[in-house]
């Protein structure tokens, strides 16, 4: 058998968030490249049709949706504007999130905590809640992964924002309820962690940083790269994936330090 029949997705329909640039960009190109035709969303539409257009290249169709998932609002109004106008949906990818605020616990504002929960955690619940109805409805079961962080399982130091570890903490048991909910109806529901991977955000950490602090916290003594998140992505997507179901997958180098 061959890696088409182990891993293709023709004729399947995907939706991955934040996927204009990074990971979330290498998840909709490869998805693409195993047969799926894909539905981005992002906050910017420049970003939005670049990647759009690399999609189609490959053969497959494409369409974006500009919208700020992190704000609950936006995200349920661009959930649903993709339900009626390109599902059904197959696979739903969770890739937003993002650390943006750098401050000690006791310098943190409710206000800015909430926002960035929305970014890390709601965003998640919201896609997961719609999508997975639809799923649901559907009857043909369907594929969701949640695009976590080492930062899930670690408390890194030197380092404020402690919203994200505990927002993508929270990612990882949602992710095992919804897992348990939904696994009568043929829908899994995976997270993967990625530890420090090599895309444009962390590849402008200044090198000195790089090489003599971060780098060496991982055993392989690397940054992971993009294609190979992208690459747990496919596995988790695959029929052959289909007893998987409330795990998380950790990419991070053998990192489980800071």
């Amino acid at each position: 058998m061959g890696l088409q029949e182990w891993f293709g997705l023709d004729g399947k329909r995907a939706l991955v968030t934040g996927a204009s640039r990074g990971l979330g960009r290498e998840m909709a190109l490869a998805l693409a490249e195993a047969g799926a035709d894909i539905i981005i969303t992002g906050r910017t539409q420049e970003t939005l049709d670049a990647t759009a257009a690399d999609i189609r290249a490959i053969g497959r169709q494409a369409w974006t949706v500009k919208a700020d998932m992190a704000v609950p609002e936006e995200c349920e109004a661009a959930c649903e504007r993709i339900l009626a106008e390109h599902g059904p949906i197959d696979i739903l990818i969770n890739n937003l999130g993002n650390r943006d605020l750098n401050v000690p616990i006791e310098e943190e504002s409710l206000q800015d905590w909430r926002a960035l929960m929305d970014l890390n955690l709601t965003s998640c619940f919201l896609a997961t809640k719609l999508v997975g109805a639809a799923m649901l409805k559907r009857g043909q079961g369907g594929r969701i992964i949640n695009i976590a962080s080492i930062s899930a399982l670690i408390a890194n130091r030197g380092i404020g924002g402690r919203h994200y570890e505990t927002g993508k903490a929270a990612v990882l048991h949602f992710t095992r309820c919804a897992a348990a909910d939904w696994a009568p109806h043929g829908i899994t529901v995976n997270a993967i962690c990625p530890g420090y991977i090599g895309t444009e955000m962390v590849r402008a950490i200044p090198e000195k940083v790089l090489s003599e602090r971060i780098i060496p916290q991982i055993p392989v003594g690397r940054l992971g790269e993009p294609e190979e998140i992208a690459r747990c992505v496919l596995f988790l997507v695959s029929d052959e994936a289909g007893f998987i179901t409330g795990a998380t997958l950790t990419a991070n180098g053998g990192q489980y330090f800071a």
